[in-house]
C-alpha cells in the first residue's frame, strides 16, 4: 500500500482533510523499523508523534527514578498510539516510555506537522483528543489494578491473559520481564510463582512457565 492508502485506511478523519492537508499528512509520515528492545520514547525524547503499528508490538510504561517499571498498555498490529504525541497539548505533562517488545514496523506521523494540522482541522484535533482520552482510561485501569488488587490475583491475571493471547499454556517469560510488566520486584514474582507451583497451578523451568491447572488459575484471577 502507498503512504496515502495507509493513512486513509487507518485514520477516520482522512476524508475531512483538504487536499493540501492530506498532502501535508503524507509528507510528514514515515515508515520506521525498531528492533526488539529498542526505545521509541523516553524521558529525554518524549514527543514522537502518533503512530500505527504495522507489525510487532510496542509496550507503553512508566519508570520511577529507581528504575522500577509499570506497564500501562501495549500497542498491537493495526492499532494506533496517540499518547506519544501528548506534547502537542499543553494540558498534558505525563512522562511515558515506549519500547518495541518485538521487531516492529511503525508508521509514524511527526509532531510538528500534527501541531499545524490540529490547529487547522477540527476533525483531526477531536480524533487525537478522543484517542488520548481512551489511552488514559487504560492508564487508570493499570493503576487501579496495582492499588486495589492483591499481587497473587494480578499475577494470575497476567498468566491468564498471556495464555489467551498466545493460545498456549506454555508461557516464555523471565521473572524479571514479568516484574517489569506488573510493576513489582523480581524476587516477589519468583516467590509467588513458587507458591503457585506448590499449589499445582504451574510448573517452572528456566524462562518458561507451564500452566498445569487452568481452572484454578482462572478462579484465582477473578
Amino acid at each position: 500500500m502507498t503512504m496515502k492508502e495507509l493513512l486513509s485506511t487507518h485514520y477516520p478523519f482522512w476524508n475531512h482533510l483538504s487536499e493540501e492537508e492530506q498532502q501535508a499528512f503524507v509528507t510528514c509520515s514515515t515508515i520506521q523499523e525498531y528492533k526488539k528492545g529498542n526505545l521509541l520514547q523516553d524521558k529525554h525524547h518524549h514527543c514522537l508523534g502518533i503512530f500505527l503499528v504495522q507489525s510487532g508490538q510496542v509496550r507503553v510504561y512508566i519508570q520511577s527514578d529507581e528504575g522500577r517499571e509499570i506497564t500501562l498498555f501495549r500497542i498491537n498490529p493495526n492499532e494506533i498510539c496517540t499518547l506519544s504525541a501528548g506534547c502537542v497539548m499543553e494540558e498534558i505533562s505525563f512522562e511515558i516510555m515506549m519500547e518495541a517488545t518485538e521487531d516492529s514496523v511503525l508508521l509514524i506521523s511527526g509532531t510538528p506537522c500534527l501541531r499545524r494540522l490540529m490547529g487547522s482541522n477540527l476533525y483531526m484535533e477531536n480524533y487525537i483528543y478522543k484517542h488520548i482520552a481512551e489511552h488514559f482510561s487504560d492508564v487508570m485501569w493499570a493503576i487501579s489494578e496495582i492499588l486495589f488488587k492483591s499481587f497473587d490475583k494480578r499475577l494470575a491475571g497476567y498468566l491468564e491473559d498471556e495464555k489467551l493471547n498466545r493460545k498456549s499454556t506454555t508461557i516464555q517469560a523471565t521473572h524479571d520481564e514479568i516484574a517489569k510488566e506488573l510493576g513489582s520486584a523480581r524476587e516477589v514474582v519468583s516467590r509467588m510463582l513458587k507458591y503457585f507451583e506448590k499449589e499445582g497451578i504451574v510448573s517452572l523451568s528456566r524462562g518458561t512457565i507451564q500452566i498445569t491447572n487452568e481452572a484454578k488459575l482462572r478462579a484465582l484471577a477473578l
